[in-house]
């Protein structure tokens, strides 16, 4: 991954967050790799408490392992994200960059209040929160129409009450074969 598309994202996030940029100036001149198997990105602590590029070959201080597949479940519970992750290294840098990306948040209705004002950035705010509000319901209702197709109209799923009544059925019928085989057995044995 290009850190330079990145990276200046973050460094402006930093620059409006004073105490993120200091908890990151205790550990200047260090280096942080996120592999997520198909790429890593390496950046590097200045002095100021920013973030620049590493070079490729740079050791890391500390190593963050994320899988892809878990890339969703990191980003709806922040709080347990560290769970899905594998850290390798220096535990007082993992632990700066977790509390930072727990806490540091972008202020869109700040950042467009700087360029539209103050009552036109707070509207434009509401306005991409209520889309982004819509979108989810609207992903949502897709899931549950998707998953109510493939139950009962095009049954491909099977749910969870009908598996369990359809193992306690063949419990039953395997039990009932066996007291029928056990009967042919004594009725063999009685002639």
């Amino acid at each position: 991954m290009n850190p330079t598309l990145l990276l200046p994202a973050l460094n402006h996030l930093l620059a409006q967050e004073p105490w993120a940029s200091q908890k990151l100036q205790l550990h200047a001149g260090k280096i942080a790799c996120i592999d997520m198997s198909m790429f890593s990105l390496r950046v590097k602590v200045t002095a100021q408490g920013y973030l620049e590029s590493a070079p490729e070959d740079a050791t890391a201080n500390v190593t963050i392992h994320v899988n892809p597949a878990d890339v969703p479940l990191i980003l709806q519970d922040k709080e347990r994200a560290v769970s899905y992750v594998k850290l390798e290294g220096d535990a007082d840098l993992a632990q700066t960059i977790s509390e930072l990306g727990k806490h540091l948040r972008w202020d869109a209705e700040q950042q467009l209040s700087q360029v539209f004002g103050d009552i036109a950035g707070r509207r434009l705010a509401n306005t991409g929160k209520a889309a982004l509000s819509s979108l989810q319901a609207n992903a949502q209702k897709l899931q549950e129409n998707l998953a109510e197709y493939f139950l009962e109209e095009n049954p491909l799923l099977v749910r969870p009450a009908r598996v369990t009544e359809f193992a306690q059925e063949v419990g039953r019928t395997r039990d009932d074969v066996e007291r029928l085989l056990k009967r042919i057995e004594k009725l063999e044995k009685a002639r």
